[in-house]
């Protein structure tokens, strides 16, 4: 997974009711474009995020 500042983060909820989650890569902080990134969210909250396989990067 590869991403840039500016890119979006979708993370799916993986259980039933849980509501998917998204948000602005505002920092990348791996080599060449990988995780960790710092994400936020589109409630407002700002976290360091380690994408695991229910996480898509959206170019942008």
């Amino acid at each position: 997974m590869n991403a840039t500042v500016g890119d979006r983060l979708l993370v799916h909820g993986n259980t039933v009711g849980e509501r998917d989650r998204s948000g602005v890569i505002i920092e990348v902080q791996g080599a060449d474009g990988g995780p960790p990134y710092i994400v936020r969210f589109d409630d407002g909250h700002t976290g360091l995020v380690f994408p695991g396989p229910d996480a898509v990067v959206v170019p942008q």
